[in-house]
């Protein structure tokens, strides 16, 4: 079964929205793993508009499911991710001033620069995925990099999915082949919900996690936290 890792940058953003310690994020994160998730997600950024350096080393020594931690790998992001050793490192191609990750990496471009990140992690027996798009070719160069897996990034199929869902899932299909062939593991993630997140799982094979956060933090505001991860693991099964 797909595994569900959930990404608490929202829960850190309505934190510090505020100041204080509520919602405290650690805690959240804790009865994630209670309430069933399988893994848990961060994405740490320089200006810690939501999740803080501090948070990530307040979680690994707690967390008993696999910790993910998504960035773009500068000296600072290294440093940390090296320290932490979290089972995964997600590595995402988007500048500090970025809102969310919205473009998987040009493996082509940042094929030598890659290497060099994977080989580093890998020193400390980090598991590496790299975040792309469908390109069959980008999925060629990042297995080229040496990295474990790769993360297909899933905004072109939840815009489409509502229009018509089989051609929306065609390209991620392809993908998924392809990563497959090169004997990648295959993650996605972004804008996957409740609408679209069974459709998705049932249709690609060998998905071995999705990486939830926005959608699924915004449905727990109405069905409680508990019962949306739930919602969620129902949809993987």
């Amino acid at each position: 079964m797909t595994r569900l890792s959930v990404n608490i940058n929202k829960i850190a953003t309505l934190r510090n929205a505020r100041g204080g310690n509520l919602p405290d994020v650690t805690k959240a994160a804790l009865d994630c793993e209670r309430f069933g998730a399988q893994g848990i997600t961060v994405h740490p950024r320089p200006d810690e508009r939501h999740i803080r350096r501090q948070d990530v080393l307040d979680l690994k020594p707690l967390l008993k499911t696999e910790f993910n931690i998504e960035g773009y790998p500068s000296k600072e992001f290294i440093e940390l991710v090296t320290k932490v050793k979290p089972a995964q490192v997600t590595l995402v191609p988007d500048p500090p001033h970025v809102l969310t990750s919205n473009a998987g990496w040009n493996t082509i471009e940042n094929e030598k620069f890659l290497v060099e990140v994977i080989n580093e992690l890998h020193r400390f027996n980090i598991r590496t995925s790299i975040f792309i798009e469908t390109d069959a070719k980008m999925i060629e160069y990042a297995a080229r990099t040496g990295t474990d897996r790769v993360e297909l990034y899933t905004e072109s199929y939840a815009v489409n999915y509502k229009k018509n869902r089989e051609e929306a899932v065609k390209p991620f299909v392809s993908a998924a082949k392809v990563a497959d062939k090169l004997k990648l593991g295959l993650n996605a993630g972004h804008d996957l919900n409740l609408d679209n997140l069974r459709f998705f799982a049932q249709n690609i094979p060998n998905l071995l996690e999705v990486s939830i956060g926005h959608a699924l933090i915004s449905d727990a505001i109405y069905f409680g936290l508990e019962n949306t991860i739930r919602l969620y693991l129902n949809q993987l099964r």
